[in-house]
């Protein structure tokens, strides 16, 4: 039967089911399905562009997404949009509203929220650092003060060199009484402690202090129950605060990037873990210290904080600790034995972590699905090795943990439930990849970034071992690797079928000749997925000729390119600057980002 004759309503439905990304391919294969798929997205009530999807004006206002209209939930990259490129979508029916990597957003967009969206519920915005924070907290009351059911506001500010005094004061005036998540990043101590002692007076407390009688959680007016502040310092009286403010905290999240001089005046010590133990709904914490030049840490948090805060907080299915540099195994394994149905632990730069944490972690992890270990230096692959008696773990992060090898890799390729593991810096070898490649994990993302004795020969054996992870692999980094030359990513580009993010950074010995089979991947294999995302920062072998494999049709699926210190960024650069011209949802990064521009969005030029 032709296209043309099958049923519109029928296909129509059919196309619904699809994600975004897939109904923009869908919508190249011919004219009969681009008018079907224009017809489904005008029905679209939900529009979740992927966050790795970098649309630029053109393509969200006039493209096949610019025929979304009157949607009640949208989330998009903004990294290379205005507010002109998105006031076209606010309106009555929109309930949630993220928008991520806001470099160019300005902060009257704010008030053109509160203006047209009066019924919003969720609000996700990633903000670049504001000149005027004067005008930042008025475009944000007026934002506040006309959208009075917002359920969860996250609001983040990056890029400002030092947190700004009352950057979200407008918050501790008017925040809405039906806010049950907030979120915001950067402030300061003192700023925090007076937003929360707001929460407290906008009647968050369980206890009618006339009556001494317990009120019904839908007479308290504000009920917060996720609370996440990225400020200066974390301390006993921030915590207390919290504690005393918001008893149905469900989720807490602090981070702090503390100088040492802040923590001669205030700090986080057991007192302040102990009282988080009376918070009995707890399901998620999450407490971080650190600094991008030096390490700073929790120097007066011990074991027996962490008996105490376990011993109260036995609901906790997700822990995240970051410069617990005085707690040891005890204080660790404390938690493992404690809380019953953890899910989720993530432990970065701990000293006294070892071996000894995980000793019988196969009778009390079964429920475990994600474990992060992050520059612990005293793990070795005996933890690895218990580990693997979790059989429904998802994600295992080694990153930094010098003293993994080879050795654990067989006990890893058992785990079949495993989908992303992370060797960045760890001491495996080609041997071990040869493990990995026999094994039966499922696994889609893997980081072998600074393992140095990692070479072509462990690549070749990773994808021809005939296990399971040739098959499911779709990112992998194999960055700041001097032993990956030419042949390994000739390798990848023929053999990775499913390979959709690659990340080669400082390859010093890659040349264009794997440009040239990364951009023929497609038209070799017949099949499978197109690459995605390409980081080639550093990769000083390349030449400008290497510019010539950027043109059509070849990669043809290119959303993100970063090229940043290799001579493919010179000014000079016609082929690229035409092929990028022809590929508007295309975002060329010159400079050091990481994948995505996660990390770096606040300070790009991208062309």
């Amino acid at each position: 039967m032709a296209l043309q004759r099958f049923p519109r309503s029928i296909l129509v439905e059919i196309l619904l089911k699809l994600d975004p990304e897939t109904l923009c391919s869908v919508a190249c294969v011919s004219k009969a399905l681009r008018f079907a798929v224009v017809d489904a997205i005008s029905f679209l009530s939900t529009l979740h562009l992927p966050i790795a999807f970098f649309p630029d004006s053109r393509t969200l206002k006039t493209g096949i997404l610019g025929r979304c209209r009157g949607m009640r939930s949208l989330t998009v990259n903004c990294l290379r949009l205005d507010d002109s490129s998105l006031v076209d979508f606010l309106g009555p029916n929109l309930l949630e509203l993220n928008l991520l990597c806001c470099s160019s957003l300005s902060s009257k967009f704010l008030a053109e929220v509160g203006k047209l969206c009066p019924n919003l519920r969720v609000l996700v915005l990633e903000l670049a650092a504001q000149d005027d924070y004067e005008e930042f907290n008025r475009n944000l009351a007026e934002m506040l003060t006309r959208c009075l059911l917002l359920d969860s506001i996250s609001l983040k500010i990056r890029g400002a060199g030092n947190v700004e005094a009352n950057s979200f004061s407008a918050v501790e005036a008017f925040l809405p009484k039906t806010t049950k998540t907030l979120k915001l990043k950067s402030l300061l101590h003192d700023d925090a402690i007076c937003i929360i002692n707001k929460l407290r007076d906008s009647g968050n407390s369980l206890i009618n202090p006339c009556s001494r009688n317990f009120e019904s959680p839908l007479s308290t007016g504000l009920m917060l129950q996720c609370l996440s502040l990225t400020l200066d310092v974390i301390s006993d009286e921030l915590i207390m605060s919290i504690v005393d403010s918001l008893p149905f905290l469900v989720e807490l999240h602090l981070e702090d990037m503390a100088s040492p001089e802040q923590l001669v005046r205030r700090d986080l010590t057991n007192r302040g873990l102990h009282s988080l133990s009376t918070c009995h709904n707890l399901k998620s914490l999450s407490l971080m210290r650190g600094r991008y030049n030096h390490q700073v840490s929790f120097k007066k948090l011990n074991d027996m904080g962490m008996f105490l805060l376990s011993e109260g907080c036995k609901g906790l299915e997700s822990v995240r600790f970051c410069g617990f540099s005085k707690v040891s195994d005890a204080g660790f394994a404390s938690i493992f034995h404690s809380c019953n149905r953890l899910k989720k632990f993530e432990i970065r730069n701990a000293l006294y972590l070892s071996d000894l944490a995980f000793d019988g972690f196969d009778a009390i992890g079964c429920f475990v699905t994600e474990l992060r270990l992050f520059s612990c230096s005293l793990i070795t692959c005996e933890s690895v090795k218990h580990l693997a008696y979790s059989t429904r773990l998802e994600v295992l992060d080694l990153c930094g943990c010098k003293s993994i090898s080879d050795s654990c890799l067989d006990s890893i390729s058992t785990l079949c439930h495993l989908s992303s593991l992370i060797l960045t810096a760890t001491d495996v070898t080609d041997l071990g990849l040869s493990v990995l490649g026999q094994g039966r994990p499922p696994i889609v993302r893997l980081s072998l970034r600074s393992c140095k004795r990692v070479t072509d020969e462990g690549i070749y054996r990773l994808f021809h071992g005939g296990g399971t992870v040739s098959k499911t692999l779709s990112v992998l980094d194999i960055g700041h690797i001097s032993g990956i030359t030419d042949r390994a990513i000739q390798i990848i580009a023929s053999v990775g079928v499913g390979i959709t993010e690659l990340c080669i950074r400082s390859c010093f010995h890659v040349t264009d000749s794997s440009v040239e089979a990364l951009a023929m991947k497609k038209h070799f294999e017949g099949e499978g997925t197109s690459l995605r995302r390409l980081d080639l920062f550093n990769c000083i072998a390349l030449s400008i000729d290497a510019c010539r494999s950027f043109r059509e049709p070849l990669f043809s699926g290119l959303q993100w390119l970063g090229i940043g210190n290799t001579r493919l960024s010179s000014d000079g650069n016609v082929g690229l600057v035409k092929f990028c011209s022809k590929r508007p949802w295309l975002a060329l990064c010159l400079e050091g980002c990481e994948v995505g521009c996660h990390d770096g969005w606040q300070f790009h030029r991208s062309k």
